[in-house]
């Protein structure tokens, strides 16, 4: 058990099945992306940790980006997207992946793929670690999906509840009382 702050998180997700299941998705980027170019925009602050250790197992050439949005306050999500820090690469006519820690409600999601597609990308997928398919009100699910979850609120592999927890490699889930 972990204790953030006031809530307590039980284990939900082993290191050692979130290496098995980067692993698989990098496979499968790896086959797909073959001969391609390819940029990755990884949205910070959360999925730094998958963005890295996904990369470790990318055999391709390719590029990485990272753009910062938060639209979370506490254990919910607020309803609006700030972005804070914007794309400083050239992704016209490229193959673009979105790297994303979790996809819950979408709303994160629909502006940044839009954003990214004003850009004229010769493709644009998501690729998340998580999704929660029962919060999701989105129009761009992930096209990469290394487990789908409940909904259920979740810390550690980059996630976190105000700020702590996103250092833990495995991934904790919140213990209602």
């Amino acid at each position: 058990m972990v204790q953030i702050h006031d809530k307590s998180f039980g284990p939900y997700i082993s290191a050692d099945e979130i290496r098995q299941k980067v692993q698989e998705l990098a496979n499968q980027i790896n086959k797909e992306y073959e001969g391609k170019e390819l940029i990755f925009i990884s949205i910070l602050n959360g999925s730094f940790m998958f963005a890295a250790d996904l990369m470790k197992c990318i055999t391709i050439p390719c590029e990485i980006s990272f753009v910062k949005v938060s639209s979370y306050q506490g254990t919910n999500t607020s309803g609006r997207v700030d972005e804070l820090i914007g794309l400083n690469t050239t992704i016209d006519h490229k193959h673009i992946i979105i790297l994303e820690d979790i996809v819950d409600t979408g709303i994160t999601m629909n502006k940044i793929f839009n954003y990214l597609s004003s850009f004229e990308p010769a493709s644009l997928k998501i690729a998340s670690l998580l999704y929660k398919p029962d919060a999701f009100e989105g129009k761009h699910k992930p096209d990469l999906v290394g487990f789908s979850i409940p909904n259920a609120f979740v810390i550690g592999y980059g996630l976190d509840y105000n700020e702590h927890g996103r250092n833990y490699d495995a991934i904790y889930k919140l213990i209602e009382n």
